[in-house]
């Protein structure tokens, strides 16, 4: 089967696309800036509608999978660029895959929800609080309007071992911390369902495997703040937890509006078997792959 990953350099794109290959997929992948070492991708601008359908028209994947996405933030900040990738990059992708009736999987995000109910489930109507919510929402509107077949796997906080040219997660900037000594700040209010990257891939893989079509959370089961979750790393990784200082979110004065946001994820693993491990399991996991994973 040949399935072709969208921004399959980035942090989860390049996981994907890892574990996908491992399972004799016959993968391709595409990058906006940042080439993978040794491997052979091709450089898209997902806005760029006439490259677009170049490029999948080529390359004839029965599967796109498509992770691009900003930061909350940037977002918040400019919305003529999150509309420009968000929704109109989707409208691309879209259009491309209707031509060959590739099955389409989008990555979204648990923030198309708000801290409106305590527990939200697949099929809840989203409530987005702030835009990169809302431009997620939009295009996931946009897949399920499509007329393709398609997955939606929503998301939140994955971590894991990021290659160099990979932003720092939450587990990885606790870390570079500590171990130089430094003080680290981090919010008590803010909670989410922070997601193990290998078990994402794994799941995501499962479900392409069992032709799967719909909405699916892919997130740890864990609520936690990242307080809690930065002590639990020091803990895991035998650094110092006095280094960690709890603060409110309110003193950082950042763009965007945070929820604290709870999604049930009991689906995959009543349709899959899989099971999206907790934090301290899969810290134990990090810890004992290091560095030297992947290889």
């Amino acid at each position: 089967m040949k399935i072709l990953t969208i921004g399959g350099s980035g942090f989860l794109g390049y996981y994907l696309t890892k574990n996908l290959t491992l399972h004799n997929y016959d993968t391709n992948f595409t990058f906006s800036q940042n080439p993978v070492p040794n491997l052979d991708g091709f450089q898209l601008d997902i806005t760029n509608k006439k490259n677009v359908l170049e490029l999948i028209s080529k390359l004839e994947p029965e599967i796109v999978i498509h992770t691009p996405a900003l930061t909350v933030d940037i977002c918040e900040n400019d919305h003529n660029l999150a509309d420009l990738i968000h929704v109109e990059g989707i409208k691309n992708i879209i259009e491309s895959c209707k031509l060959l009736s590739s099955k389409l999987v989008y990555v979204s995000t648990t923030y198309v929800f708000d801290n409106s109910k305590k527990k939200f489930y697949e099929d809840d109507m989203p409530t987005p609080g702030n835009y990169y919510g809302k431009t997620k929402l939009d295009a996931e509107n946009l897949v399920k309007k499509s007329e393709l077949s398609y997955l939606i796997v929503r998301t939140d906080q994955p971590y894991f071992w990021a290659q160099k040219w990979h932003h720092k997660n939450s587990v990885l900037r606790v870390l570079d911390t500590l171990k130089k000594g430094q003080i680290l700040n981090e919010v008590k209010d803010w909670f989410s369902v922070p997601t193990y990257v290998p078990d994402f891939v794994n799941a995501l893989e499962s479900l392409l495997a069992l032709d799967k079509t719909g909405i699916y959370h892919l997130t740890g089961p864990d609520f936690i703040n990242r307080f809690d979750w930065s002590l639990m790393v020091a803990e895991i990784f035998g650094l110092d937890k006095n280094l960690i200082h709890p603060i409110n979110s309110s003193t950082l004065n950042l763009p965007a509006k945070r929820f604290s946001i709870n999604v049930d994820n009991q689906k995959i693993f009543n349709e899959t078997g899989i099971k999206m491990r907790g934090i301290k399991e899969s810290l134990v996991d990090m810890h004992s792959k290091d560095l030297s994973y992947p290889s």
